[in-house]
């Protein structure tokens, strides 16, 4: 297979080309369907008029249907969509990516999905289902899950189902207090809608995303954030998001202070209330309740899961205080920046 696709670069590199464009083009309609050739241009980079030419030769080839509503894949388009998964994993390198990233971040494993979170809000979906298939391939039994919150999470929480707990129990706890975020993106949420979406259940920890020390002392005096917290370190798997250190800062509502603080030591990356630098060294904590980083050591699945080449920056500096059990799942967006250094 790998001498065939090596031939084929050489002696034929449009057909490649062409092959690869009409993958995305199924590809996304698998993901978005029913869709309109309008949100399709616009999504994959197409003029209407190139993308009008490839929808007609799918049409014809009878691997989309086209209806009022949009298009949608036939069942003859999904299964050759499923055949072309692997074969366009090779045909853009993302299979000697992950290895490469692999070695050079030295964690457990890298997942990478097609397309840039930066460029294409539809590849959120792809961190998120690549992350079910993660989770479903790594559980076992029962299981204590942790959960942080974020855009991110919200769009893994979106991608579960119920084939996920086929023979196992799952708990969702959030991994720290989150209130005072957009709700739906608060861990509790996030939480709520894991368990419903595999029939699960959940528990909720309601306490904000930073706390003073006597507000601290003051909740560990609860016995139903005890329950929790009891809980949460528990866990057997972890899912977790990366952000960029000043934004997150500002989604707290930081002061300006701390923000300027933030810059001038030249934080780029925030995880668990941790802000790192590139060389990886914290160079400011908020307090929270809940997870802390050094809990990771002890918990046996951490999934990390940011995308964008926006990212690169704050994931490579996490990762160099991540655990080495961590499986990053990530986007070419970001893998291609991070392979640059």
């Amino acid at each position: 297979m790998h001498s065939l696709l090596d031939i084929q670069k050489r002696l034929l590199p449009d057909l490649l080309s062409v092959m690869q464009k009409r993958y995305y083009i199924l590809h996304y309609i698998s993901i978005m369907q029913p869709v309109g050739r309008r949100s399709l241009s616009l999504s994959l980079g197409l003029t209407e008029r190139v993308l009008r030419g490839e929808v007609e030769f799918l049409k014809d080839q009878n691997l989309l249907s086209i209806a009022t509503i949009g298009m949608s894949l036939t069942n003859e388009g999904q299964q050759l969509l499923e055949k072309l998964e692997g074969i366009m994993r090779d045909v853009t390198g993302v299979n000697e990516m992950e290895q490469q990233l692999q070695k050079q971040l030295g964690i457990k494993k890298v997942v990478i999905v097609t397309g840039n979170s930066d460029e294409s809000p539809w590849v959120k979906n792809e961190l998120g289902r690549a992350t079910a298939s993660c989770m479903k391939a790594l559980l076992d039994g029962e299981n204590i899950i942790a959960v942080t919150g974020g855009s991110t999470m919200a769009a893994v929480a979106e991608m579960l189902n119920p084939e996920l707990i086929e023979g196992k129990k799952l708990l969702f706890v959030p991994a720290r207090g989150g209130i005072g975020e957009d709700v739906k993106n608060e861990a509790n949420t996030i939480c709520a809608n894991m368990a419903e979406n595999t029939a699960s259940k959940h528990r909720v920890l309601y306490v904000p995303d930073q706390v003073s020390k006597q507000m601290y002392d003051s909740f560990m005096n609860e016995p139903n954030i005890i329950d929790v917290l009891k809980l949460i370190k528990a866990a057997s798997m972890v899912l977790h998001g990366i952000g960029d250190a000043i934004t997150m800062a500002e989604r707290r509502k930081t002061s300006i202070e701390d923000i300027s603080k933030l810059q001038q030591l030249n934080a780029v990356g925030e995880a668990f209330g941790y802000y790192f630098n590139e060389a990886g060294e914290v160079v400011h904590k908020v307090h929270t309740v809940g997870l802390q980083l050094k809990d990771l050591e002890h918990i046996e699945h951490v999934l990390a899961v940011a995308g964008g080449a926006s990212k690169a920056k704050a994931i490579r500096a996490y990762l160099k205080k991540a655990p080495q059990s961590t499986i990053l799942i990530t986007d070419e967006g970001a893998a291609q920046r991070l392979l640059q250094g």
